[in-house]
């Protein structure tokens, strides 16, 4: 029997190889990081985001993340045009370790190729067999 995943991995979600997450729901998709990146970066103190209106491309950077450890980029799971961000964030950044995938997503965006790159996202068992690679790699 395998180990259960240490890490929240929630259905319904398109991850990046990034550790980055897509929720798309009607025309619009929210992006956050996932438990992994959470947990991984330990407490997060800092983030950059981008203004409404900006375009950002799939697996381009389109802001940082900032934890007592270090300085991440956020990659964009898909390519759009940023139509809001997590205000709540400005003053609790924590919300992202407490919550990564509901209080702690990060921007919300209007996605421009949904169908084409939503191909090259992986699902949520495929994240978690990537985490489980990952692991294997640590362990060595």
């Amino acid at each position: 029997m395998s180990n259960p995943s240490p890490y929240q991995v929630p259905d319904g979600l398109f991850y990046t190889k990034e550790h980055e997450w897509a929720r798309v729901t009607g025309g619009t998709a929210k992006v956050g990081i996932t438990d992994y990146a959470a947990k991984t970066l330990n407490d997060i103190v800092y983030l950059t985001l981008p203004s409404a209106g900006k375009e950002v491309k799939q697996l381009s950077s389109f802001g940082t993340v900032e934890s007592i450890k270090a300085v991440s980029e956020l990659y964009a799971p898909l390519s759009g045009t940023v139509t809001g961000t997590n205000q709540e964030l400005t003053s609790h950044p924590e919300l992202i370790n407490q919550s990564p995938y509901e209080a702690g997503w990060i921007i919300e965006l209007k996605p421009s190729m949904l169908e084409e790159e939503r191909k090259t996202l992986l699902s949520p068992r495929q994240y978690e067999e990537f985490l489980k690679s990952l692991d294997a790699e640590h362990q060595n």
